[in-house]
């Protein structure tokens, strides 16, 4: 009885039971091996694309802006018509702009139920993250999230939440700025428009129907997905994505200050903004568009390169290295600017706001080493 069930368990009775275990016990390493391998190498390939892609636009982008102008002109300029202590105060300028944006986010974290930090651990999270940012695009907000979380024993998620809606909040202003910069460069745009072979082929495009047409076609469609196919795993995964947006972002509105947290938000954009300006002081070429009454003494120039480095920080790359550059050029060449002058100007700011956030990560990184070091003492102290 017990063989006759042995044989209707598997056909080839015990034996065949024993031989299929065996294959099993060989095959099953060498699949559990091909799949480990093959989830390494994907892994592998989107880490590597991930900080291989924007390096390749940044390098890409600084070449080609350097093919297209004299590299020994932009040099001359630099060496001969630059004020540095313009460019000092602009400096300062950007630390001060990342200790309020560190200020503003650890009064969201409160807002979110997150315990307070330290003032200065507050300044380092943006100095930590900004430096990261540098070699490796989006790593420092990964980095500034996880740092928190530790440090105030707080659900990853919660904090994760308001980093996406400290960003949101740059988002809003960004676009603010954007259609203030049309509506008061709307002469210079135009005239680009019309006299540049580049700036007629924009203006052909614009005029299209279809494109926005197919714009609307695309949101329609993006918010028929959404709705329509909840059940969709990777719609499902956006969803989430978008309610932890909001979620992040709503917190603004039900935090009981929320007038200090706006009053925050324009002070660092203004400070952003200043950094242009007062770098416009720095150069002899840039000092003529302050003097001219018709550009608002600089103030609509400044706008608009601001503006358009702001935007360029949307392209992913290493600190906006390449596409802030050739954005700025670009701005500054609406307003009767060489290509050189532009080049130099950007490589000038963007190279020491660079070294800023470089001093200032440094310094982010001993203090984490040195207080990690003294909370770890406390707890073995406690434990003992």
């Amino acid at each position: 009885m017990d063989n006759q069930s042995d044989s209707l368990i598997s056909p080839g009775g015990p034996s065949s039971v024993s031989a299929s275990s065996d294959s099993k016990s060989t095959h099953a390493p060498n699949t559990d091996e091909h799949t480990l391998s093959k989830d390494a190498v994907k892994k592998f390939l989107g880490t590597g694309l991930r900080y291989l892609v924007p390096l390749g636009i940044s390098i890409g982008l600084i070449l080609w802006l350097f093919h297209k102008v004299n590299y020994h002109e932009v040099m001359k300029i630099i060496h001969e018509g630059v004020n540095f202590w313009w460019i000092v105060a602009m400096m300062l300028l950007t630390m001060l702009s990342h200790m309020i944006r560190g200020v503003r986010w650890g009064f969201q974290l409160r807002a979110a139920g997150i315990k307070r930090m330290p003032r200065v651990e507050e300044w380092v999270t943006i100095w930590g993250a900004y430096a990261l940012n540098l070699i490796f695009p989006e790593l420092g907000e990964a980095w500034r999230c996880v740092f928190v979380s530790r440090r105030q024993k707080a659900p990853l998620s919660t904090v994760i939440g308001t980093d996406i809606g400290d960003r949101g909040s740059d988002l809003v202003m960004v676009i603010a700025l954007l259609v203030l910069a049309l509506f008061v460069a709307h002469p210079f745009l135009m005239d680009f428009l019309h006299k540049y072979s580049f700036g007629r082929e924009i203006d052909d495009i614009t005029a299209d129907p279809f494109l926005w047409i197919g714009l609307g076609v695309a949101v329609a469609g993006f918010w028929t997905i959404c709705h329509f196919f909840k059940t969709v795993s990777w719609v499902q995964k956006l969803n989430q994505n978008l309610n932890r947006i909001w979620d992040g972002f709503k917190v603004i509105f039900t935090m009981k200050k929320w007038w200090l947290y706006i009053i925050l938000t324009f002070a660092i954009w203004t400070c952003y903004y200043l950094q242009t300006y007062l770098c416009f002081f720095a150069f002899p070429f840039t000092r003529q568009l302050i003097s001219d009454p018709h550009m608002a003494y600089g103030l609509i120039p400044g706008l608009v390169v601001f503006v358009f480095g702001s935007v360029s920080i949307g392209v992913p790359s290493n600190g906006g290295l390449g596409p802030w550059n050739l954005a700025v050029m670009f701005a500054l060449t609406l307003f009767g600017l060489s290509s050189v002058e532009g080049t130099a100007y950007s490589v000038v700011v963007w190279s020491f706001q660079a070294m800023m956030i470089i001093a200032n990560g440094l310094f982010a990184a001993a203090y984490v080493m040195i207080t990690g070091k003294k909370a770890k003492k406390a707890v073995t102290n406690t434990v003992q």
